[in-house]
């Protein structure tokens, strides 16, 4: 038996579905940049619809212009016909996809769009279609050759990476950055990575404040209730002005017999590193590795001489940032 190359008809549909992107990517115009004005000015919601494939390519769009910012969702066409088309009111967006433009299933859409007013943003090949002549923003997808002569491939690459383009242009147009994309994805993996030092800083009467004047055996106490392995010290206006660690208290002891009745401030070590809340917690974990240290004072940019937190390496380790 001879063995088929299947490599070679691999190849083959990429360099169709590499085409159809190239024309694609030639073929867009100002309608392009109204789709997107009209998507990021949107007061509600976007509905995407399709049939077959395409509306497979219409529910991923869907999901990628909710992950960015813009509330989308997907509305099934045979579904729509049969009591969902309540779901679209008047200052929603539709979005149909239909390569063709003519699929039967998208015609009550199309008609309770133009009724009621709906701005209608069609994607589409051919501009004899009925989506074509219905629709208030017109895509074109340049018509293209499919795998294998009918399989739709080429025009649902063609129609995925509009839909792309779309949901990242509208992204950067509402500065939409990798904060906001946390804040909707709190339980990926980017979203780990873009915790902040505040997400996990321990704050307020769970930070263990002592002044300096106050003797090491009333400071004991502070540290061993609040069990962070440090001491944050502060002058009479609460400004910090040093910090002491276990590491360093067992040190003395050593050399000291005295240490319980010495001040705070003979022992702590001055100008404590320190880190602003809105840094990202993986810069802590850097900066803590770099200058050999466990622990980091945290202060609000307002100002950076009085302690809002603490963050110790074990607490960015257990949030598995790295």
């Amino acid at each position: 038996m001879t063995k088929k190359n299947y490599v070679k008809i691999a190849k083959d549909v990429i360099s169709l579905e590499i085409k159809a992107l190239e024309k694609l990517k030639k073929n867009l115009n100002n309608s392009f940049n109204n789709a997107v004005h009209q998507i990021t000015k949107c007061q509600s919601k976007v509905i995407l619809c399709g049939v077959g494939k395409s509306g497979i390519i219409a529910s991923k769009i869907a999901a990628t212009l909710s992950s960015v910012g813009t509330p989308s969702f997907y509305l099934s066409a045979s579904d729509s016909s049969h009591g969902d088309l309540g779901s679209i009111s008047k200052k929603d967006i539709l979005i149909l996809i239909s390569y063709s433009g003519q699929t039967n299933e998208l015609r009550n859409i199309i008609q309770y769009a133009n009724r009621n007013k709906i701005l209608l943003i069609g994607i589409m090949s051919r501009k004899d279609s009925i989506l074509y002549k219905a629709s208030d923003i017109k895509l074109v997808i340049p018509q293209v050759l499919e795998s294998g002569g009918i399989v739709p491939t080429s025009s649902t690459t063609a129609q995925m990476a509009l839909g792309d383009a779309l949901a990242i242009a509208a992204m950067k147009y509402k500065k939409f950055d990798k904060r906001d994309f946390k804040k909707i994805h709190p339980a990926g993996n980017l979203a780990v990575q873009l915790k902040t030092v505040e997400d996990i800083m321990v704050t307020k009467d769970k930070i263990p404040f002592v002044y300096e004047n106050m003797k090491m055996k009333e400071a004991l106490k502070i540290l061993n209730k609040k069990k962070l392995g440090v001491l944050i010290v502060r002058n009479k206006n609460k400004i910090t002005s040093g910090i002491v660690t276990d590491g360093q208290i067992r040190r003395f002891s050593e050399k000291n017999l005295n240490l319980l009745s010495i001040p705070v401030k003979k022992i702590m070590t001055r100008n404590p590193i320190s880190i602003d809340k809105d840094a990202l917690a993986a810069k802590g974990l850097s900066l803590m590795n770099s200058k050999k240290i466990t622990s980091l004072c945290v202060y609000d940019k307002k100002n950076k001489f009085i302690t809002i937190g603490v963050i110790h390496i074990h607490q960015i380790l257990e949030s598995n940032i790295s």
